[in-house]
């Protein structure tokens, strides 16, 4: 597995990462760097430029002055410049692909899915440049009777501050940079330090792309320095964030100090609502796929709370506990291989942590244990599943960020409505069931900002976002692309006396 994973990089021909600033790239002025290891394998694989503060102050410049002439480009132009963006995203989908897994070891075979593929990143680029013409505002009625004519702009926020997360950083990338860019505002992009070369691969291909200096601007390092310069800055006019609910409220009191923007992401612990009329099976491998596929349940939207109606509840149990079983772990780049490891190993020992806190709050039905072996340097961890957990217990109301799956009964559709509202998060929700009606109902009464009916999943087309605690705002589709924009009204005097 080793040796896979240095070859791919090899391969690859993977330089140190360096920033990009007013449209050229630099090292850091500090000279400092952060060294990425796999967490598959716990080797070394490359290394990038660290931003200090003083960078960060060059590129929001670079990002400021680049505004008022990127504002005013023609809306044909700036879409040209996304469709090549994404146009050459698709061309680099294999590379971009495998830098993906050397940054988070997704399984590559995995990573081809569409959500989480160069392919979603690229179809994102190409949604967002058919937005650029279509920024529009409305006229309004006269109202009182004064003679005046009353309209709306959408015009751009600004200077963006984009701060993406370590398990998606592809999909993430294009959801921050293209609507930004698309509504006419200039971007300094940071992603996170566990995973910077696809990004850093994505930020060379705008570059390429043709996109004028300062438009776009990207910076590397650690979220309590690097990040915390950029969300801090004066002239950021808005602050996108996608990341922990505790970094979430840093965004907010930063961005607080000066009345500025946010829209932020930050997480869940979304529930999935399993009646009895449904495929047993079928509903067990969902179940458990959601934690034990891909990246081991290292995602915001994964369902980890599965509410079973008490006349299939044992059954589910016992089916779910042998899907368990079907994770394979290995090297990252094999076709075989369906699981990954957690990003690092403080994520490690604090998903340990939430295992050793449900044993005495749930019932431990499959997993709880590490594999050992070939896989012992890795940070992995098995597919585990509780049963019998309350709604109170920590693993249900806690988001893990790992392979761990909570399992809790109910009554009927009002007590599983209760359930899955008792929680401070509201990102997504699902429903399984051959009952329309019911699915409906379901659908209304659970407070999320996404939900599913027997399947789950997103698009650039469709607003994603969250209730509650999950966040602020939303991306993709209209909604995604707005806030990126501040809302102006125009006023037009139309008689000989304006007052």
């Amino acid at each position: 597995m080793s040796l896979s994973v240095l070859a791919e990089r090899d391969k690859l021909g993977l330089a140190d990462g360096r920033l990009y600033i007013d449209g050229e790239w630099v090292d850091g002025s500090d000279g400092d760097t952060w060294t990425h290891v796999h967490p598959a394998t716990g080797e070394e694989i490359g290394k990038f430029a660290v931003a200090s503060a003083g960078d960060v102050d060059r590129a929001v410049n670079a990002a400021h002055r680049a505004f008022d002439e990127w504002a005013t480009w023609k809306a044909r132009d700036r879409g040209r410049l996304l469709r090549r963006i994404g146009e050459s995203i698709l061309d680099h989908q294999d590379e971009l692909n495998r830098l993906q897994t050397l940054d988070n070891s997704l399984p590559l075979s995995f990573g081809a899915i569409y959500q989480l593929s160069a392919q979603m990143a690229a179809d994102i680029f190409d949604h967002h440049a058919g937005w650029v013409d279509k920024l529009t505002g409305e006229t309004l009625p006269t109202y009182t009777g004064a003679e005046f004519f009353f309209m709306t702009l959408r015009q751009p926020v600004g200077v963006v501050a984009a701060i993406i997360p370590w398990n998606a950083p592809l999909m993430l990338f294009a959801n921050k940079v293209a609507p930004a860019l698309a509504a006419g505002c200039t971007v300094v992009l940071k992603p996170s330090e566990y995973a910077s070369f696809a990004a850093i691969r994505l930020a060379q291909l705008v570059e390429e792309a043709g996109t004028p200096p300062g438009v776009f601007n990207f910076v590397t390092g650690e979220g309590a320095a690097t990040g915390q310069a950029l969300i801090d800055h004066p002239r950021v006019d808005k602050v996108t964030f996608t990341g922990s609910r505790a970094v979430g409220t840093r965004v907010l009191h930063a961005t607080a100090d000066r009345i500025g923007r946010a829209s932020l992401e930050l997480g869940g612990k979304s529930p999935s609502i399993v009646f009895p009329d449904v495929d047993i099976d079928a509903t067990a491998m969902l179940s458990m796929g959601m934690v034990s596929m891909g990246l081991s349940g290292q995602g915001c939207v994964c369902h980890t709370r599965v509410l079973v109606h008490e006349k299939i509840y044992d059954d589910l149990v016992n089916k779910t506990a042998e899907m368990a079983g079907m994770a394979t772990f290995g090297d990252p780049f094999d076709p075989a291989t369906t699981s990954a490891p957690l990003i690092n190993a403080r994520q490690l020992e604090r998903v340990l942590g939430y295992i050793d806190k449900g044993k005495s709050e749930g019932r431990l039905v499959a997993g709880g244990d590490r594999p050992g072996g070939d896989l012992a340097a890795g940070n992995f961890v098995n597919p585990t599943l509780f049963a019998d957990v309350p709604n109170t217990a920590s693993i249900a109301q806690e988001e893990i960020f790992g392979p761990v799956l909570a399992m809790l009964p109910f009554k009927d559709e009002a007590d599983a409505i209760r359930l899955a509202n008792e929680t401070s998060y509201g990102l997504g929700a699902s429903v399984q069931t051959n009952d329309i009606k019911r699915a409906l109902r379901v659908a209304k009464a659970v407070r999320s900002g996404s939900f599913g009916v027997n399947g789950y999943t997103v698009m650039p087309n469709a607003p994603f976002g969250g209730f509650q605690q999950s966040g602020l705002g939303r991306e993709g589709g209209r909604a995604g692309i707005e806030e990126f924009t501040e809302l102006k009204t125009v006023c037009i005097a139309l008689g000989d006396s304006p007052v």
